[in-house]
């Protein structure tokens, strides 16, 4: 038996159905309610009885709970309920009671306690038997057993590789415990078995603990592992989960320093060293050992992973010739299998049917990667490129990651998806690339792998990719393909005319399907009207055979089929940048009721030159797009329908964000402060809908307003722009599309100043500041803030005034400089409340509070969050009330009132989280560290500020590194003494680059900790 494994529980009998005690069933439905069966088969009184050990022992019958009366005779009751249903001994139950010193009496108290509960339980259920006693009812009765059966449910989950089943199992057979088992139950026997049972549940902790971090959540894990090792410093299992967790989260220096405080501690306690498996850790840990970074993957034979992502496209049914390719790039797919990771790269102009072959190739290489299927169209051959951390967010959930566990950087979340990867084989087509350099991070990295990526550039750059250059179809090819579409009958009568048609579109692959489509289509036209439209240069085109061109040639022939309000439709769509839209947009671009659009819309996708995202939305081909735009240009009349139509778009998203932000903040005057719309947007009742909606449009939002900063757009276009960008400010707090939202807040700033607009300028920089101050950028967001203000005076705009103030009053807040911001936090104030904007008042109260506690003001401080949290309460503001509770908790964590603090935090914890505020909830983790570092509970502080860490703050890198320091204190209390030095270190770091006055501090606390 090594030094962590104490005795593990025995095999018993488990049940196939069990259920919790006090009545409740599993959440998994593992037991109905329903009378049971005694032993012998006749149906008894016992039906809702329910005995619990893995707490104080207690019994219920039909929920309400029996007296189990004095510490003897609950542990006598503890000690039948654990023989499950055999027979004890007299002998046997005053040992176990009263161990090798009974009382003169013990048989006549036992006979007593005995007595006692018969009185207590029903009739049958306590039998006297050969000088014994024993307790005799269903076995799931009794809540180790159901712990029993969930934990062996969860292996045989692990075991068939649903690593996320399992954990539900073993959570739930925690869920079970209630505190200390046997608690208060004298006698040598219950003190054995809660040894015992404790000895269990670590077991299973580290079960669940280990599958966390196969599951690749080891930034989530190290939290709850910090705890765990202090709670519990000689358990090496837990000191190796933590050290894996940690390297895995990028923190190396803490995890070595982890394995140097546990041998320090070993030595001194036990006087040994750390066993092997922590030792080997360590050197692969020196050695970045590259495995090491990946989660062992241990799928059961024929047994399929959890999630098997399927997202290749349809191969066309009709797929023709590129026999060569399909051999070519089949067999590099099956080297996969082997000892590497297969990438090939399909290059070529558009239409040549890239996309065409990989697809039939992936499809055929199916079967070699069980693991699943990821595709996503890289769209670069338009402007707007998807970005890598956008496409791994989408795969990682593909994969089952949820939405909370994706980080947010792309080093992070391209380490999580090889992770995730790894030990999978797994096929990844990644269609219409921009270069190598959008590639690389969706690369997944592992052998058993494969990627096929498909370009217009040739990816020379792109290391160890095998290049395919890929022509234009021969002619017999070209006529073949037009004759499985058209028909064999109509092209072999006219053979000569199909070759003119597949000559005329320059035997690209897609030019000739859409020409044979349209065909194939009219059953009145004959191959020789088809060859001699294609002939007259007006509709083919003089650039018909040079390059992509050639393309938009075919398209013309395909546009020149669509009704004329299908026309107007695919011209006006086209116009809108974003990935997508939805129905509701489109509706808006058209100006038409939702269900014409629909239809309009459906009838495009019929011909190919729209494509059906996902229920309700849509969108184009790049080609398509740009050939949709240049059609808008030629054709729409008059000329200013197309702004009216970017106008209506913009409008819809300005007036549904405005929506969102009134529902989410009522009584907050920023709607009163946009731009008016002409065309409306969406409603809504919810609030959760509205905050859905948000999310889900989120790059079609921000795309539109990028958009509105380009061309020739008008300053009206531009000015409601920026309020778009206002009212869609979750957008950046949230943490989710930060970079996204500060683009297009730099974009507009840029197109503002260059337009000489004022009062848009001041209200885009603005914008900025608040990003820049989410982000810790606080020089930064002071200039945007003071730069704001003067533009927004100068424009006679009051909003942006008020909120310049506030945040410039956090800042010099933040910076020291405590006179300054009581200047600016009181006039932002003042000129809320003048304009009748009482969250902002709000808001300059609770930061005021902040800045009365930095001054030493602290029962003022205390009173001013009050007053924040009463104007909040009394709107009805559930998000922005959970600010004021943040503040609040501050002022009186500071005040020493660390339980109310908690409860204040506890409180603004759980909206943040609800409403999806990732930064504010790791801010929030991080106050409530520092509550219980002050009410000397170093572990639970350690343990929040790894969630601070894991989630992320308000505040940067700055917030990052006060993080750090409160987590190095509490490891050093809890003798972690090379850990602490580690994070304080890294705080160190951060400190020194940003320049802020606390690096003197923790050079202080280093060089002490040093010292000692």
């Amino acid at each position: 038996m090594d030094r962590d494994n104490g005795p593990r529980v025995p095999e018993q009998r488990v049940p196939r159905q069990a259920q919790v005690p006090g009545g409740q069933a599993p959440e998994d439905g593992l037991a109905p309610r329903g009378r049971r069966m005694a032993a012998g088969g006749v149906p008894d009184g016992r039906a809702d009885l329910r005995f619990g050990v893995l707490g104080p022992v207690r019994a219920w019958r039909d929920g309400e709970p029996l007296p189990s009366g004095s510490p003897q005779q609950r542990a006598l009751l503890a000690a039948l309920l654990l023989r499950e249903g055999r027979t004890a001994t007299a002998a046997e139950l005053i040992d176990a009671i009263w161990g090798e010193e009974p009382p003169s009496q013990a048989l006549a108290a036992l006979r007593t306690y005995a007595s006692r509960l018969r009185k207590v339980l029903p009739p049958d259920v306590l039998v006297s038997e050969s000088g014994g006693y024993a307790i005799r009812g269903a076995p799931d009765a009794l809540d180790l057993n159901v712990a029993q059966e969930l934990a062996a449910e969860a292996e045989k989950a692990r075991v068939a590789g649903d690593r996320a089943q399992a954990v539900t199992l073993i959570n739930k057979a925690l869920g079970l415990w209630d505190g200390e088992p046997l608690a208060s139950v004298p006698g040598p026997y219950a003190e054995t078995q809660r040894a015992r049972l404790e000895e269990w549940r670590l077991q299973l902790i580290e079960g669940r603990l280990d599958l966390d971090l196969e599951c690749g959540h080891h930034a989530e894990a190290v939290s709850e592992l910090t705890a765990l090792t202090a709670a519990h410093p000689l358990r090496e299992r837990l000191r190796e989960l933590l050290m894996l967790a940690l390297y895995r989260s990028g923190r190396q220096a803490e995890a070595l320093a982890v394995y140097a405080d546990t041998r320090r501690l070993l030595a001194d306690e036990l006087g040994v060293d750390p066993r092997p498996e922590l030792s080997r850790l360590q050197q692969r840990i020196l050695r970045a050992d590259s495995e090491l970074a990946q989660p062992v993957e241990r799928p059961a034979p024929g047994k399929a992973p959890v999630a098997r992502p399927a997202q290749l496209p349809a191969t066309v049914p009709d797929f023709t010739g590129r026999a060569s390719f399909v051999r070519e790039l089949g067999d590099l797919l099956v080297t996969a299998e082997g000892s590497v990771m297969a990438v090939s790269a399909l290059a070529g102009i558009g239409g040549v049917g890239k996309t065409t072959l990989a697809v039939h190739v992936a499809h055929q290489a199916r079967p070699h990667f069980p693991d699943g299927q990821l595709y996503v169209d890289l769209m670069g051959a338009g402007s707007r490129a998807v970005e890598p951390e956008t496409v791994l967010g989408s795969f990682l959930r593909a994969l089952g990651t949820p939405d909370a566990q994706i980080p947010e950087t792309l080093d992070e979340r391209a380490a999580l998806y090889r992770s995730t990867l790894a030990g999978r084989r797994v096929l990844v087509l990644l269609d219409n690339a921009r270069d190598a350099a959008q590639v690389r991070p969706l690369l997944p990295g592992t052998e058993g792998c494969a990627a096929l990526v498909t370009s217009r550039i040739r990816m020379l750059d792109l290391a160890g990719a095998h290049l395919v250059d890929l022509d234009v179809m021969s002619p017999d090819e070209a006529l073949q393909l037009f004759t499985r579409i058209v028909g064999a009958e109509r092209v072999q009568a006219e053979r000569e005319a199909a070759l003119d048609v597949v000559a005329a579109c320059g035997f690209l692959p897609l030019a000739i399907r859409i020409a044979a489509s349209r065909l194939a289509a009219r059953r009145t036209w004959t191959v020789s009207v088809l060859a001699a439209k294609l002939a007259d240069e007006r509709r083919r085109l003089d650039e018909l055979q040079a390059g992509d061109l050639a393309v938009k040639a075919t398209f013309e022939l395909g546009y020149g089929q669509l009704e004329p309000a299908q026309a107007r439709a695919f011209r006006l769509l086209g116009l809108a940048d974003g990935p997508d839209i939805s129905l509701a947009a489109a509706a808006a671009v058209l100006d038409l009721p939702p269900q014409e659009t629909e239809d309009l819309l459906e009838n495009l996708v019929d011909t190919s030159l729209v494509e059906s995202a996902a229920p309700g939305r849509y969108r184009f081909h790049d080609l398509v797009r740009l050939y949709a735009r240049a059609c808008a240009e030629r054709d729409e009349q008059p000329p200013a329908e197309r702004e009216a139509a970017m106008s209506r778009l913009l409008d819809f998203y300005l007036a549904t964000a405005a929506h969102v932000y009134a529902i989410e903040r009522p009584g907050d005057r920023l709607v009163d402060h946009l731009e008016p719309t002409t065309y409306g947007g969406l409603a809504f009742t919810d609030r959760h809908a509205a905050q859905d909606w948000l999310y889900r449009e989120a790059n079609c939002v921000l795309a539109c307003v990028r958009q509105a900063t380009t061309g020739d757009a008008p300053g009206s276009r531009l000015r409601r722009a920026v309020d778009l960008l206002w009212a869609a400010k979750d957008l950046t707090e949230s943490g989710a599309n930060s970079r996204q939202y500060e683009s297009a807040a730099l974009a507009v700033c840029e197109a503002a100043h260059a337009a000489g607009d004022a009062r848009t300028e001041g209200r885009a920089r603005t914008t900025l500041g608040n990003v820049h101050l989410v982000a810790g950028r606080y020089d930064e967001a002071d200039r945007e803030a003071r730069n704001a203000r003067d533009l927004a005076v100068a424009a006679g705009d009051p909003a942006p005034v008020y909120w310049a103030d506030n945040d410039r009053g956090i800042i010099a807040a933040m910076r020291g400089r405590h006179a300054e911001a009581e200047t600016h936090l009181t006039r932002a104030a003042e000129n809320s409340r003048a304009d009748g904007n009482e969250p902002s008042v709000a808001s300059a109260l609770c930061n005021l509070s902040r800045l009365h506690l930095l001054t030493g003001r602290t029962s003022s401080a205390i009173e001013l969050a009050q007053q924040g949290i009463e104007i909040y309460d009394r709107l009805g503001l559930t998000l922005r009330l959970a600010n004021g509770r943040y503040a609040l908790g501050i002022a009186l964590n500071e005040a020493e009132r660390h339980p109310e603090a908690l409860e204040e935090f506890a409180e603004a914890l759980r909206v943040f989280a609800k409403n999806r505020q990732r930064l504010w909830e790791g801010a929030t983790h991080f106050r409530i560290a520092e509550a219980q570092l002050k009410s000397h509970r170093p572990t639970r502080a350690a343990q929040h500020a790894e969630q601070a860490l894991a989630l992320g703050c308000i505040g940067g890198d700055q917030m990052r590194g006060n993080v750090l320091v409160l987590l190095g204190k509490a490891l050093r209390i809890l003798g972690q003494t090379d850990r602490a030095r580690a994070c304080l270190r890294e705080a160190l770091s951060l400190y020194e680059h940003l320049g802020v006055p606390d690096a003197a501090d923790v050079r202080a606390m280093l060089a002490t900790s040093a010292a000692a």
